[in-house]
């Protein structure tokens, strides 16, 4: 018998053995139906979490390549970003504005499912609608990262809004 299998089962030899953790939600079994079908063995929740995972790594490479910029780096040294100051209150913006969907990568596993739905449909949608507006007249590369960005955060609230317990 197998060790491990796509429910969160723990199995041995032996068919008396209790169940270690079962499935929380009944897409996450193997099987069951979800938005790309019924052969699908990869749960709601680890899809979620793979998508923010994929977006904060092209948020974080992108602002990563903007320490190239001469103009960029020019704007970091006059201590002003945007129009914004440089200072603990913009630091603290920006470290909070990272942390929500860092922490999303394992919320969307353990949240209950009432509560993981609505939060990654609002933070999907609003961290798209930030992420547009940032983009404007930026370099190509940076709407190229935001365009991909905005994809997986359209992805992951659709996956959400369609996401059910049966």
């Amino acid at each position: 018998m197998t060790a491990h299998t796509h429910t969160h089962t723990l199995t041995t030899d032996t068919p008396t053995t209790p169940t270690m953790q079962p499935a929380r939600d009944a897409q996450d079994a193997p099987g069951a139906p979800d938005v790309v079908g019924a052969a699908d063995l990869v749960g709601v929740r680890h899809k979620l979490s793979a998508l923010w995972i994929a977006m904060l790594f092209v948020f974080a490479y992108v602002d990563l390549f903007s320490l190239y910029r001469p103009d960029f780096r020019a704007q970091l040294e006059t201590g002003e970003i945007a129009g914004f100051a440089i200072g603990e209150g913009f630091m603290l913006a920006t470290t909070t504005y990272v942390l929500i969907p860092s922490l999303m990568v394992f919320l969307s596993l353990v949240l209950p499912r009432e509560v993981a739905r609505p939060t990654t449909i609002v933070l999907a949608v609003g961290y798209s609608a930030t992420i547009v507006v940032g983009a404007v007249g930026e370099w190509g590369y940076y709407v190229l990262g935001s365009l991909v960005e905005v994809a997986l955060l359209v992805t992951m609230a659709v996956l959400a809004w369609r996401w059910r317990t049966t």
